[in-house]
């Protein structure tokens, strides 16, 4: 997310155009690290928008997780993770080409 408040900055500086990041309810996302980050984020023009709890219809995550169960991996056998998380990715390009979206791939670090 600090990568993504680094753009915003420039976006906010540029166009006084805010970034704001939809996010699940996930503990991670409401995490006190993540917390601590929030006022920074702000300031840098990276807001963050909390969608209700149990709501999958708002999560358009959801969606496409249903979308690529069903068409991309459904009724394949995987030798190891990386080849599941592989056809994850070219899917998820996919549908983003098709449907005309941009598409960031995150990358997490465990500390």
């Amino acid at each position: 997310m600090n990568s993504s408040a680094q753009k915003a900055a420039s976006l906010l500086k540029q166009t006084g155009k805010l970034t704001v990041v939809v996010q699940d309810n996930s503990p991670i996302h409401k995490s006190q690290e993540v917390r601590a980050c929030w006022q920074s984020w702000s300031e840098q023009g990276l807001l963050l928008f909390f969608l209700p709890p149990y709501c999958p219809e708002l999560n358009e995550i959801e969606t496409q997780w249903h979308q690529l169960k069903t068409q991309e991996i459904a009724g394949r056998i995987f030798d190891n993770e990386y080849d599941l998380a592989m056809t994850i990715i070219q899917g998820m390009n996919r549908r983003s080409e098709q449907g005309d979206y941009h598409l960031e791939r995150f990358i997490f670090n465990s500390a």
